[in-house]
């Protein structure tokens, strides 16, 4: 029987900078001493050493081992896998070139069988190259990692950061391979097998594929999994076909149906089965290759971005999440994974993994906790014209990596497709920021290469590849001609432009901007601020601090930070720091209460940015690097919880005789309908005693998933009795409270002032 084996080459490699002594010419030679050479973790990232800690390479990585376990028997292939670059590397082995790799998570396999047979010792070389941080337009795909609102300027995550490693199979090897659920229903799921085998002869190969359904305590991690034959003798449904291959690559699809399926659900809506899919390769009954997969099986779809699971609609409630840390590489796996579980545990449905594909447990986790997934390419802002071939074999290769995931329910192939980025907004002149919201306006209306004819490209390989979930072509980009139809927007109002209180008025003129708001919010740094002090020297600074330089480093947008939150007007920086907080809640809670009461209509749902901070930074994100809650987080999940009271705000100013009429709603994401509902609005002056201005309630069920105008609230604003101004200077403020209560129980509370104008 082949042997199908693999060894792990990961470790300690010895790395030197390329320009030194001429290495980029010479690294691949074994008479080059190495012996004094830094070493680097493999995987990992240069600037983890310290030699490296402040390098942009490119950096030559070079490493010896043992072939005697890995030297191939007669009828063996091997083949030297590398699984991810961070972003690009030629590859040397015993002075043979092997080619070079590109896309920070695209494998790439070279054949060494005959290599490897050649001689006992082996020397392995690679230089490997990551351009720092910029803003500029780019060929490598490494999306939110290589620039990102979640990133400040300065960093570089260079490296060889996935494992590289001797895989050796029999004489058929299994080259790529794809399955995906086209159909779920009670009586019967189907799933779509693609292998693409090559074949060092011609020869006939049995294909068996193989289905079995994980027990609980496997899908749970609390028992591993057993052994392939095992799952063999358990499986639901058995395929095997015998197949005559060619030398070289041979493309073969079929389908496997599976009788009355458990099927899987997102956590809102049921359980989350999973079943192993296996595909054993067979030449002359011996294995020569395998692949497994982890699966669920359902059916999605998304009709004007609202989305139905077998057949059962959902408004999604969600949040963006970047890279784990900033150096990928040296998250852990629980980590990862506890990204997935914050967002469960908030009772979102939700998670856009923004700009970058995840490390493999971010996948796994969403599965079983049954949280959905909006996966952007690693495809951000404006790339050159030469990256489009690399960006459509990208596309090819994530469909294969992750359509099996029943998690995944939508695909997004260009994340904000025009030359700007966030980062021009930071700093800079105001007639920079101008210009950069004009060239953003022109952007959206006038047709461009990136997003007329890259991300249609892009779209149409994942369309075609895929085909069992809904592609969007870009986000972020609003209606134009001359379709008029856009994407997911991207909606900042009370941040980058406006007020918190302008996304309700955008809505009514213009419903369509709200089918599906991909990102909003506002930024902030977590606990006292004490991330824009790194020096220790704000208190005696505070307000004149070297902001260009924070805003590069921890990714401060300064035009809004002056228009919302301007230093000057606060004592400390840790009292600024609070007012920011302050109004990063404000503009959460105010986004999510409009979209949900707009559900269905148009609202699809939302994806507020983002989760947490890949590094300490002054970002829109609601956790920071340590995943420590910054108060906008409570706000968020509290807006999120299944059954709410939605009041309309009250107006910006406020003065003694304004007509006041707010409606209140009550919006339920329950499948059941919601009975002994109570609501009950407060209207009175901050600190003063007695009756309130107002006081109204009201009591009844809401339906399941449905919103419900319960009734208004009006009320003449009155002059403010001495008790809510004791000073005569003090504004006087008014309080707005809403209660909601189930069966006497408190759901849903929620407390909003406004400063009396004068």
């Amino acid at each position: 029987m082949a042997r199908r084996s693999s060894i792990d080459l990961s470790g300690r490699w010895r790395a030197a900078p390329a320009s030194v002594d001429d290495l980029h010419l010479r690294y691949p030679d074994e008479s080059v001493d190495d012996s004094t050479w830094e070493r680097v973790p493999v995987p990992g990232h240069w600037r983890s050493t310290e030699a490296f800690a402040h390098h942009d390479g490119p950096l030559v990585y070079r490493t010896r081992f043992d072939g005697a376990a890995a030297t191939p028997e007669a009828g063996e292939r091997s083949f030297l896998v590398v699984e991810g670059v961070m972003a690009v590397a030629d590859v040397w082995l015993d002075g043979t070139y092997l080619g070079d790799t590109s896309g920070y998570v695209v494998p790439h396999w070279f054949e060494v069988t005959d290599l490897l047979r050649h001689r006992a010792e082996h020397l392995l070389a690679m230089e490997v190259a990551h351009d720092p941080v910029g803003t500029g337009r780019t060929r490598d795909l490494t999306g939110a990692l290589g620039r990102s609102a979640l990133l400040g300027e300065g960093h570089n995550p260079g490296g060889i950061w996935r494992p590289v490693r001797l895989h050796t199979t029999g004489p058929v090897r299994i080259r790529h391979c794809r399955l995906r659920c086209t159909e779920a229903g009670s009586e019967r799921a189907t799933l779509a097998v693609r292998v693409v085998l090559d074949c060092d002869e011609p020869r006939s190969v049995t294909l068996r594929t193989w289905v079995a359904k994980v027990d609980d305590a496997v899908a749970s991690g609390e028992r591993s999994a057993g052994s392939g034959d095992d799952a063999l003798d358990q499986a639901v449904a058995v395929v095997e076909r015998e197949h005559p291959l060619a030398t070289g690559e041979n493309r073969i699809e079929f389908i496997v149906p599976v009788p009355r399926p458990e099927l899987w659900w997102p956590r809102a809506l049921g359980a989350q089965p999973l079943y192993d899919v296996g595909v054993d390769v067979l030449v002359d009954d011996d294995v020569s290759d395998v692949h497994r997969w982890r699966t669920g099986l359902r059916q999605v779809r998304m009709d004007d971005f609202v989305t139905s699971v077998n057949g059962e609609q959902l408004f999604l409630k969600g949040v963006a999440v970047g890279p784990t840390r900033e150096l990928l590489a040296e998250a852990t796996p629980d980590e990862v994974a506890a990204d997935v579980r914050l967002a469960a545990d908030a009772g979102l449905d939700l998670l856009r993994v923004h700009g970058h594909i995840a490390r493999p447990e971010l996948y796994e986790e969403a599965d079983r906790l049954g949280v959905l997934l909006w996966q952007d390419l690693p495809i951000q802002w404006a790339l050159q014209r030469q990256a489009k071939s690399s960006a459509r074999r990208l596309a090819r290769h994530v469909v294969d990596e992750l359509a099996h995931h029943p998690s995944l329910l939508v695909w997004c192939a260009h994340h904000e497709p025009w030359g700007g980025d966030p980062r021009t907004w930071r700093a800079g002149t105001a007639s920079t920021r101008r210009r950069a919201r004009l060239r953003w306006l022109a952007a959206q209306a006038l047709p461009s290469w990136n997003r007329t004819f890259l991300d249609r490209a892009v779209a149409e390989t994942l369309a075609t590849s895929d085909g069992s979930r809904p592609v969007l072509p870009h986000s972020g980009v609003w209606p134009h001609l001359p379709q008029l139809s856009g994407s997911s927007t991207h909606l900042w109002a009370g941040w980058r432009w406006g007020r918190p209180g302008d996304l309700g008025r955008l809505l009514r003129w213009w419903p369509r901007l709200g089918r599906f708001v991909a990102e909003f919010g506002a930024q902030a740094p977590g606990a006292d601020g004490g991330v824009l002090d790194p020096d220790g020297d704000a208190a005696q600074r505070w307000p004149d601090l070297d902001w260009r330089d924070l805003s590069a480093r921890f990714a401060l947008e300064l035009g809004p930070v002056g228009r919302h939150v301007p230093p000057h007007q606060h004592p400390s920086l840790a009292d600024w720091a609070a007012a920011a907080q302050a109004h990063q809640a404000e503009v959460v809670r105010r986004h999510v209460e409009t979209l949900r009461r707009l559900k269905y209509r148009p609202a699809g749902g939302f994806a507020a940015f983002a989760l947490g901070d890949p590094a300490p930074g002054a970002t829109a994100a609601l956790l920071d690097h340590e995943r420590s809650p910054k108060p906008a987080w409570d706000a968020f999940v509290a807006a999120c919880a299944p059954v709410i009271a939605v009041l309309d705000e009250l107006p910006e100013v406020l003065r003694t005789g304004d007509r006041v009429a707010l409606d209140l709603h009550v919006v339920s994401d329950l499948r059941a309908a919601v009975e002994d509902l109570r609501a009950e609005v407060v209207v009175r002056w901050h600190g003063a005693a007695g009756e309130p201005i107002v006081r109204r309630g009201w009591e009844g069920a809401v339906g399941p998933d449905e919103v419900v105008r319960v009734g208004a609230v009006g009320f003449v604003v009155p002059e403010p009795p001495a008790a809510a101004a004791p000073a005569a200077a003090a504004p006087a403020v008014l309080d707005v409270e809403v209660v909601l209560r189930r069966g006497g129980q408190v759901v849903h509370r929620r407390c909003a002032h406004r400063t009396l104008e004068r």
